[in-house]
């Protein structure tokens, strides 16, 4: 875990995954932190760069300051556009849950450029009403969390799961009684304030708009299907899914159901691409990640008419259609890019023994790569290779 001052607070989170593949932002619902991604990880983090990060008095994240005012989306937006900046990213792909969607509906309405796609699960234009939200703040702040919690937990969870798992109600329990009473109380009544009603389908359902996935639970009693379906509504009838069975926490409860649309959704849609192809900024979004902002930046500076065309070219069919076609992940594009160039003894080795250093090649991995092109290839290419990828940094002097 990490941590990040922003506006004199310090917010913890954790940045996983390889530097050159797409970064994708998880934010946790009230009340829980950012370990209810934890069961999903595992399924992401072979093709995405993953940022979670905990609400402010939640988990280990500082409390709001008492003298810092009311809670806005604005605010916790800010906090994941810091988090993305720390990252070293511009544009990123966004999942949020309850709270956490709220955060991405401020995003959709006043940074939807920055935003590759969305996925809100279990959240609404409106969750609830101020009157429910103004007394729960209220009996935060008399009773405190930890009284609380035993009313609260059960409502986040199937019934028929807390039956068969109760040891999974008193364990998030125990995480909600430890939060700051106060920054809760004030999450609330911003939840109360909060309405994106006729705020979201500009970002949603003009051409090239964002891509937005809805997700909701049958069993959800926090923000019921019809809420969702409200909201899909709002986002110009943005696809909605209701799991059966489902409560208010699909990343607790359908981890590997989850997942699985997680990466659906986060993919390119190739349905598009038609006769023409994939479009250019699609492969410039991709080499810009793979190789690195400052590699391309160069090679577009340096290209002439001469070779402006060649760019282009090779910028879509290398980085549009290869390197963004989600059947292989970008690090086993890597390798096979890094054998193909080592057998052939082309100059571009040494540009990708750098980049599989961003995508998170070890060193096992390249070292099976190089003898590979060894026994396929010829030695002398494999030599070759070996000693220039010595020369970038790869392996340790062994004493």
């Amino acid at each position: 875990m990490a941590f990040i001052n922003v506006n004199g607070r310090n917010v913890a989170y954790r940045l996983l995954g390889a530097e050159a593949n797409p970064l994708v932002i998880l934010a946790h619902p009230l009340g829980m932190t950012q370990a209810v991604w934890d069961d999903v990880l595992p399924a992401l983090l072979p093709r995405y760069r993953v940022l979670t990060w905990d609400l402010p008095g939640h988990g280990a994240s500082e409390a709001w300051p008492a003298d810092g005012g009311d809670i806005t989306p604005a605010a916790l937006a800010a906090d994941a556009l810091a988090l993305v900046e720390r990252a070293g990213d511009t544009r990123f792909h966004f999942v949020g849950t309850s709270i956490g969607g709220v955060i991405g509906k401020q995003l959709l309405s006043e940074h939807a450029d920055r935003l590759l796609s969305a996925v809100l699960t279990n959240t609404g234009a409106v969750i609830g009403n101020a009157e429910l939200w103004n007394t729960r703040a209220g009996r935060v702040r008399d009773e405190g969390l930890a009284a609380l919690s035993g009313e609260i937990v059960p409502r986040w969870f199937a019934a028929d799961l807390i039956k068969r798992d109760p040891a999974l109600a008193e364990g998030w329990r125990t995480i909600m009684g430890r939060g700051d009473a106060e920054s809760y109380a004030r999450l609330c009544e911003m939840l109360g304030r909060t309405d994106f009603r006729g705020k979201l389908k500009a970002a949603c359902s003009q051409p090239g708009g964002v891509d937005v996935h809805l997700l909701g639970g049958s069993e959800d009693m926090a923000t019921p299907p019809e809420t969702l379906q409200a909201l899909a509504a709002e986002c110009g009838g943005a696809p909605l899914e209701i799991i059966e069975n489902l409560g208010h926490v699909p990343s607790v409860e359908f981890s590997e159901a989850l997942a699985k649309r997680l990466l659906l959704w986060m993919a390119p849609d190739r349905s598009r691409v038609g006769e023409q192809g994939v479009a250019y900024a699609e492969g410039l979004e991709t080499r810009k990640q793979v190789l690195g902002e400052a590699h391309v930046a160069r090679s577009t500076e340096n290209a002439t008419s001469l070779d402006a065309p060649f760019q282009q070219m090779i910028t879509r069919l290398a980085w549009g259609e290869l390197w963004g076609n989600g059947d292989l992940t970008r690090a086993e594009r890597s390798m096979i890019t890094t054998g193909i160039l080592a057998a052939l003894g082309r100059e571009e080795l040494e540009l990708h023994l750098k980049t599989a250093k961003r995508i998170g090649l070890s060193e096992a991995q390249l070292r099976q790569v190089l003898m590979h092109v060894a026994v396929y290839g010829g030695v002398p290419a494999a030599n070759h290779a070996f000693a220039l990828a010595k020369q970038l940094g790869w392996g340790e002097t062994r004493e």
